[in-house]
């Protein structure tokens, strides 16, 4: 059976547009197989099954014969690509095994004809998988690749005799000894290595020597003349060796092959490393002094002694905080097709909405409630950014376009995300704030639909988790939340003990079930955020009563623009979209009051005598095994006993979130 037409479904060494490159057999575990031939990737509905692709694994990437099938759709695409219509293929791979930015393996699931290959090179493009309730999930693991390569219109049958299958190719090239490949020689084979290796090794041996050719020779030659021990069998193979050379003298390395036959390799002699050294221990530095000497000995190739520093990565590293919540916040917020939100709220918690019992005689009463109506209008969030043309074109290390790109949309979930939970931060008459009406920030929304709890100023690890677990009768919300707070406050709340001293909560799961919580999520930019209340400590809140609206065309749209006045390609990335709450008491924000911030000193213990001071300081108060203690010298403890010594925080002052404010001292 011939092929409709051929052609590379992917490329080896070709650089993709994000960087990353295919490498030599990255797909040869597809080598032979049959896949779907499919329609621009449509592989989610069956009528864009064309036919089936037949994949050949080569030293250059992955060769595809493709056959249509007898359906309508088939057989018009036949005819695209017999006109040359369509002349671009693409794959479809999963289980991508990627190296720094070296793909290294992969899975074909399916060939397809594209309208373009995207670029006339390679790209590989990241598939986002769109859920029902319009959630997106990006999928680092799967991938559509283009080479951009056009198809060759001809009816290439395929060699049954190359489709191996995976037990012909089980034997890896790894396994195999040095002897083994020696054995796999033919006879012919194995005496011209040992004729290369011989004469390797006596050239070795004469350049060790100072010898030259000529009296190399003689010295064979006499040695040859007084050995009455050589047999019959090595005078045969010396002159079958004689015979292979053809009158060819061998003047250099037979496995420096780039260097001409008459040349004479540099070298350096031990007057002249004696020179070296001695320059290095007055600089203190070898690799100065061997550059320094290295023109006047005829030294090249400096780059293969002192090679110059290489990168770890393809890209820069972004500094930037921990950006784990943002996904989390991304994916789990209800998502609208419409940018302008309307919700509408009945309250029938009031006494006047219940239902009365009728007494004969008497008039009844209508039932009262409130009826009320919030609308929230989208706005835009943007990141501009622009790049000089030669910078572009000087920056070869890295795709910086691309890295760009990546780092813009970084920061564009960020700040929504933040304007979600907190806000943006910035003052009301910033010309860059996000109004807060547009996108309503949780921590400082409306009551009926944040409720708000404001603890203690001094409170502590366990009597924050009791607050929270108290408030919690106050959440109407959908489910169980989730609990996002700084990682200093998870981390007072993890270190919070009982009276013998052990951590009440060993894991983040054991803590988020005695706070009635799905999860925990720390975010850094929790950290010294202030709302209504005072300083915020946490948000309880279920992401899927929170509505995220856009309209078609405004979640997310990348431009790029090209000033020619300047010589600067310009970059602009930007969302069009509103959020709001939309469930009465959806959501829990905890603050602390205000009070004063405070810093508890630590007490000083003589390990000799046993006595703990404690300090005086302005309030803290100081506990003793529980007790409390005034400031001064205490009472000392015996030889071999032990003392923890606690701070807390008076009404209206308050603690850093992780503060030392716990000390143990042992008399020896």
């Amino acid at each position: 059976m011939e092929a409709d037409f051929s052609g590379y479904a992917t490329k080896a060494g070709l650089k993709c547009s994000d960087g990353r490159t295919i490498m030599p057999d990255a797909f040869k575990d597809n080598h032979g197989m049959k896949v779907p031939l499919v329609w621009q990737h449509g592989h989610n509905d069956p009528g864009n099954v064309l036919g089936h692709a037949v994949l050949e694994n080569r030293p250059d990437g992955v060769y595809a014969y493709g056959f249509f099938n007898e359906t309508e759709a088939g057989q018009s695409a036949k005819t695209l690509v017999e006109h040359q219509d369509i002349t671009m293929l693409s794959i479809y791979a999963n289980k991508l095994v990627e190296r720094g930015k070296q793909v290294l393996h992969g899975a074909i699931r399916e060939v397809s004809l594209v309208l373009s290959g995207a670029n006339p090179g390679a790209l590989i493009d990241n598939v986002r998988i769109a859920h029902s309730d319009g959630d997106v999930e990006t999928l680092e693991d799967e991938a559509v690749i283009y080479t951009g390569l056009t198809l060759e219109h001809e009816s290439t049958p395929i060699i049954e005799e190359t489709a191996v299958s995976h037990e012909d190719t089980a034997v890896k090239d790894e396994e195999k000894t040095v002897q083994d490949v020696y054995e796999s020689l033919t006879d012919e084979q194995k005496t011209a290595v040992n004729y290369l290796i011989g004469m390797a090794l006596e050239e070795g041996a004469a350049q060790h020597s100072d010898l030259d050719d000529e009296s190399e020779e003689d010295s064979e030659e006499e040695s040859d003349d007084s050995d009455d021990e050589a047999t019959d069998d090595d005078s045969e193979d010396d002159n079958t060796d004689k015979d292979n050379q053809e009158g060819t003298e061998m003047t250099h390395n037979v496995f420096e092959k780039d260097r001409d036959a008459s040349a004479s390799a540099p070298s350096l002699t031990h007057d002249q490393l004696k020179t070296i050294f001695e320059d290095a221990q007055r600089h203190g530095s070898f690799k100065e002094a061997f550059l320094q000497h290295a023109v006047t000995y005829g030294i090249e190739n400096i780059d293969m002694l002192f090679p110059d520093a290489q990168a770890l990565a393809n890209s820069p590293e972004l500094v930037s905080r921990r950006m784990e919540w943002v996904t989390t916040v991304m994916n789990e917020t209800r998502h609208s097709p419409f940018s302008r939100i309307k919700s509408l709220s009945a309250d029938i918690t009031l006494d006047d909405a219940r239902a009365k019992g009728y007494v004969k005689g008497s008039m009844k009463k209508d039932e009262f409630f409130a009826l009320s109506r919030r609308v929230t209008t989208p706005t835009t969030i943007y990141k501009k950014q622009k790049l000089d043309r030669d910078d572009i074109i000087d920056v070869t290390d890295l795709d910086v376009v691309a890295w760009l790109k990546a780092e813009m949309r970084l920061m564009l979930d960020e700040e929504i995300a933040r304007a979600i939970l907190v806000g943006d931060g910035r003052e009301a008459d910033d010309d860059d704030k996000i109004n807060e009406l547009n996108i309503r920030p949780i921590a400082r929304d409306d009551n009926f639909y944040a409720h708000q709890v404001v603890v203690a100023s001094n409170v502590t690890g366990d009597a924050f988790v009791e607050a929270i677990v108290r408030a919690r009768v106050n959440y109407k919300g959908t489910g169980n939340p989730t609990m996002f707070c700084s990682e200093a406050i998870l981390t007072d709340l993890l270190l919070v003990k009982d009276k013998l001293g052990r951590r009440i909560y060993a894991t983040e799961a054991e803590l988020a079930s005695a706070l009635r919580a799905d999860k925990i999520v720390p975010v850094p930019i929790l950290d010294g955020e202030t709302t209504n209340g005072g300083e915020l400590l946490a948000i309880l809140v279920n992401l899927a009563d929170y509505t995220v609206g856009a309209d078609k065309g405004g979640v997310l749209s990348m431009f790029d623009d090209f000033d020619i006045d300047y010589n600067q390609y310009k970059y602009l990335i930007e969302s069009r979209l509103s959020g709001c709450l939309t469930k009465h008491k959806s959501a829990l924000v905890i603050s602390r009051a205000v009070g004063t911030l405070v810093a508890p000193d630590a007490p000083t213990f003589v390990e000799g005598t046993g006595v703990v001071t404690i300090p005086s300081k302005t309030g803290v108060s100081y506990f003793m095994d529980g007790l409390p203690v005034s400031a001064g010298a205490q009472t000392a403890i015996d030889a071999g006993e032990s003392v923890e010594v606690t701070a807390e925080a008076n009404e209206d002052y308050y603690f850093a979130a992780n503060t030392t404010a716990s000390w143990t001292f042992s008399r020896p």
